[in-house]
């Protein structure tokens, strides 16, 4: 059993989905703590509903990037954690953490890597006139959006189809490859090398 750390910074939804997994199937992973950088984010409330620790710490306090993340590292060591999944974690990691962690540091993006990297995703595919559109599982490296590809989803791209209409769809995909993901790294199934 891997213990997993989610970062989050606003609803969590792809945490609840983790967490629906680890509730209700035999999974490579335990979730030994929910950590956000906001402390009004509403998946801080999941988690606590599921009796899983949680910690917050601001980026306010200190002088740069690189000094907060060796605070979070420190947290990632108090708790023994050996796999991080940011699902929503809306902060650019230093390259020192980034670098530390490197093979076991797992996001979720909102597009067919490498197509339509960084915000505004699902707009960017509808300016584009993309047929397909989905969701990409990765490897974090010191790239925006560039790491290796674990897992990805694909869903279509209708006529008539908003920004809004088209990230429900693919969320509904994200909540499905991202616990997915995370069990095949965590039972060694998928590493980056």
């Amino acid at each position: 059993m891997k213990n997993l750390a989610v970062f989050i910074s606003g609803s969590g939804s792809n945490l609840q989905s983790i967490i629906d997994k680890w509730k209700t199937e035999i999974v490579s992973y335990d979730i030994k703590l929910v950590f956000s950088n906001t402390s009004d984010a509403f998946g801080l409330t999941r988690a606590k509903n599921d009796q899983i620790p949680t910690k917050v710490l601001s980026h306010k306090n200190y002088t740069n990037r690189e000094q907060y993340d060796r605070s979070i590292d420190q947290m990632m060591q108090d708790f023994q954690i050996e796999y991080i999944a940011l699902a929503g974690f809306m902060r650019l990691l230093s390259p020192w953490f980034v670098e530390k962690w490197s093979g076991s540091l797992l996001n979720i993006h909102p597009s067919l890597l490498p197509a339509f990297p960084g915000l505004h995703t699902h707009q960017q595919a509808l300016d584009y006139g993309v047929k397909f559109a989905g969701c990409s599982v990765f490897f974090v490296d010191k790239g925006i959006d560039t790491g290796r590809i674990i897992s990805q989803a694909v869903v279509p791209v209708l006529s008539g189809d908003t920004e809004e209409i088209l990230a429900g769809r693919v969320l509904k995909e994200e909540h499905k490859i991202f616990p997915q993901a995370i069990e095949d790294v965590a039972s060694g199934k998928v590493s980056l090398n």
